[in-house]
């Protein structure tokens, strides 16, 4: 494949010709992979500069070519020594990304795994149909297995027949982990009954998505040349859910390489419809968790792939700040935009697992020491939350604005933020700074391309399910193109929007919009919190609410969307397929 892009032919066909026709392979810094025979070439030489130099929109004279030549070739050399040295995936640049308030030093206080305050639910029935258990919330399923009414061994066996039974009609089980849950459930059975009760994740069983480190289990990254990858350590993620008692059940689908919906094993499928997908890349968390397969699960998001597939599935997804939740021994795809958090069925679960998984280890230098208390009681007369007006199509604008959303959505959309505003919270229209913030999804793509270097220089790239435009493999060779000046200029630029989103947070406790926004992408670039949740069906479909926070400032966001919850229901609606 290389030649055909490589091969001298190509520089027969003049910089111009050449620009429109030639395989996105070919990058910016192609003097790296061009042969000795073609650096000899004065011709090809010459055209080869040109050729990037336009990709850079610059033109340099012959005279500033021959110049460049020796520190060119002399790069070139250091590259392949680079490229000799093996550096795991999770090895991050010797550059970060620290989202911060003007001023902002550090915050202080962490106490990760500090037990939360959650209602407790009054005295519960133990149904007589066991899986009728299937959907409860993990603080129910806690009180049950806390005052010994039911067991996690008991529990689990419930879940993994689930599993074994609806997985593959929603194809979003990867590996079923059997073996080490009914070990991590009679442990906790045994914990329990000898009055060592852990705390409310205590024996109770999850799913994780299948970029998470498991030791002795297979992580597949949901891409088939990793279909037998065994990553010998836990991830940080893991680790810690294990000493809180959890019972890892499933290893979830993902997209491959953490891109979409589709994996080796097909298209997860979503609960409240079979024939639709469950939107990735966290596809497997949120369609198992919807389905009441597991208790809750863990996903990953780079730009979109907790709240997608959360609010595809009806399910509550927090995606915490940028730097809360130790990625070490996560798959990386970026390692400046990275962050992992909850999909659960309800807000309170979401804030027992984060509150499980926050905080600074010895591994993840981007993580951040910060307090994570929360008060679900909270008058809602104290909160001062923004809209996105032009977000919600039809809400409150100009009728002028173009249609984003349907009717439809614009109702339920209308009628979800009444209910902070009857609650007594007030809501104001707010618009998002005016910035070019999806140009700077080139930091994405740069970032990710060198996370897969290796991969795509041995071709195994070809052998991804997926090889569309838009597929990674694409994305991959076409990244190349991107140079460092400008990747860097990216960052930059990244700094004046963090700075303008800043802005908005000096006046609002939080601000709502629809999932499918432009939000969603800014709040990604600047790391700033969201949540999404249930706020109504369209054609028998969820439509989802999004909360984006201030930074490190998740105690407010799940305090709004436990406020919305309590005076709603939507989160007790399920799957009735499943059910």
């Amino acid at each position: 494949m290389r030649k055909s892009f490589l091969g001298a032919s190509v520089f027969d066909l003049g910089r111009r010709v050449f620009l429109r026709s030639a395989p996105a392979g070919l990058a910016t810094g192609m003097f790296s992979a061009v042969s000795a025979a073609n650096m000899q070439n004065e011709r090809s030489w010459s055209e080869t500069l040109a050729c990037a130099e336009s990709l850079s929109e610059l033109e340099f004279t012959e005279v500033e070519r021959d110049l460049m030549r020796s520190v060119v070739e002399h790069n070139r050399r250091r590259f392949s020594v680079l490229r000799s040295v093996e550096i795991a995936s999770d090895v991050e640049p010797a550059i970060q990304f620290r989202p911060a308030r003007p001023g902002w030093r550090s915050l202080g206080g962490a106490t990760p795994n500090a037990e939360q305050p959650f209602d407790r639910p009054q005295p519960i029935r133990v149904p007589e149909t066991f899986e009728d258990l299937a959907f409860a919330p993990v603080t129910v399923l806690a009180t049950l297995l806390e005052r010994r009414r039911i067991t996690s061994t008991d529990l689990t066996r419930m879940y993994l027949s689930r599993l074994k039974r609806f997985g593959p009609k929603l194809r979003c089980v990867v590996t079923l982990t059997e073996e080490l849950a009914l070990q991590q459930a009679r442990d906790a059975d045994r914990e329990i009954s000898s009055g060592r009760y852990r705390g409310p994740l205590h024996g109770i069983p999850w799913g994780s998505k299948d970029l998470l480190a498991t030791r002795g289990i297979r992580t597949t990254w949901g891409a088939r040349p990793y279909e037998d990858q065994v990553i010998d350590r836990d991830a940080t993620v893991v680790q810690r859910l294990r000493e809180a008692g959890a019972v890892l059940v499933a290893k979830l689908s993902m997209g491959a390489l953490a891109r979409g919906d589709i994996w080796f094993g097909g298209m997860t499928r979503n609960p409240w419809d079979l024939t639709r997908s469950s939107s990735g890349s966290s596809a497997g968390s949120g369609s198992a968790t919807a389905a009441g397969l597991v208790a809750f699960a863990i996903g990953t998001e780079t730009l979109g792939s907790i709240i997608s597939p959360a609010a595809t599935c009806g399910v509550a997804g927090l995606r915490p700040t940028y730097g809360r939740v130790s990625r070490n021994g996560a798959m990386a795809l970026s390692w400046t935009m990275d962050k992992i958090g909850p999909m659960c069925r309800t807000v309170q679960d979401c804030v027992l697992v984060f509150n499980a998984i926050y905080g600074p280890d010895d591994r993840d230098n981007s993580v951040i020491d910060a307090p994570f208390l929360w008060n679900p009681n909270r008058n809602p007369s104290n909160f001062r939350i923004g809209y996105l007006a032009s977000e919600f199509d039809g809400l409150d604008i100009d009728e002028s604005s173009a249609r984003r959303i349907g009717e439809e959505q614009q109702s339920t959309l209308r009628t979800a933020i009444d209910v902070f505003r009857n609650a007594g919270v007030t809501l104001e229209p707010v618009e998002l700074p005016q910035f070019p913030a999806d140009s700077l999804r080139i930091i994405l793509s740069a970032e990710s391309a060198t996370a897969f270097d290796d991969f795509t220089r041995s071709g195994e790239v070809g052998e991804l399910t997926r090889q569309t435009v838009d597929a990674w493999p694409n994305h991959f060779r076409s990244s190349r193109h991107i140079p460092a000046v400008e990747y860097l200029r990216a960052q930059r630029a990244r700094t004046l929007l963090l700075e303008e989103v800043e802005k908005i947070f000096v006046h609002y406790d939080a601000f709502v919009s629809p999932t499918r926004s432009a939000s969603l992408t800014v709040t990604n670039l600047t790391g700033h919190p969201a949540l999404t949740l249930k706020a109504g069906f369209v054609n028998g479909l969820p439509v989802g609410l999004m909360i984006t926070g201030r930074l490190y400032d998740e105690a407010t966001i799940l305090e709004l969307a436990r406020l919305y919850e309590r005076r709603t229901s939507w989160h007790l609606s399920h799957p009735q397929d499943f059910v």
